[in-house]
């Protein structure tokens, strides 16, 4: 499962990462499952990460998962125009980077709010998406 992002569905933060990722990515080949489908959830228990309270997405790409920093970093590869600028973060320390990481994680809901259900994609990339 390459290619695949693992966010929080119901995060309106996250669902409007997801968003704008769609609309600049650049090779259209990123999948999509949020955590509270069943591909989503058995990811993350894989990995070692409650569902119920993950503080993270993860990218599965080249075989590997990725999570926090790295994993947000991973997506600039697939953004188009000036938005892959921003892999300059990169060259901050993992603990930095992280630690941003998860002050954000930590507070997404009371910041930027929760959905009831998860975000329905549209039909023009439907498809993309494993809502299983």
């Amino acid at each position: 499962m390459d290619n695949l992002v693992v966010f929080d569905g119901v995060c309106h933060f996250c669902t409007k990462l997801v968003q704008f990722v769609l609309r600049h990515e650049s090779d259209h080949v990123l999948r999509f499952a949020p955590m509270q489908s069943t591909t989503g959830s058995r990811i993350l228990r894989e990995l070692g990460i409650d569902p119920e309270d993950a503080q993270t997405f993860v990218v599965i790409s080249g075989g590997e998962a990725l999570i926090k920093s790295d994993a947000a970093l991973s997506l600039m590869n697939h953004l188009r125009g000036g938005w892959k600028a921003l892999r300059i973060l990169g060259v901050l320390p993992r603990p930095m980077r992280d630690w941003a990481y998860g002050v954000v994680a930590r507070n997404r809901y009371r910041w930027f709010g929760r959905f009831d259900q998860c975000m329905v994609p549209s039909p023009e990339v439907q498809d993309r998406f494993i809502t299983d």
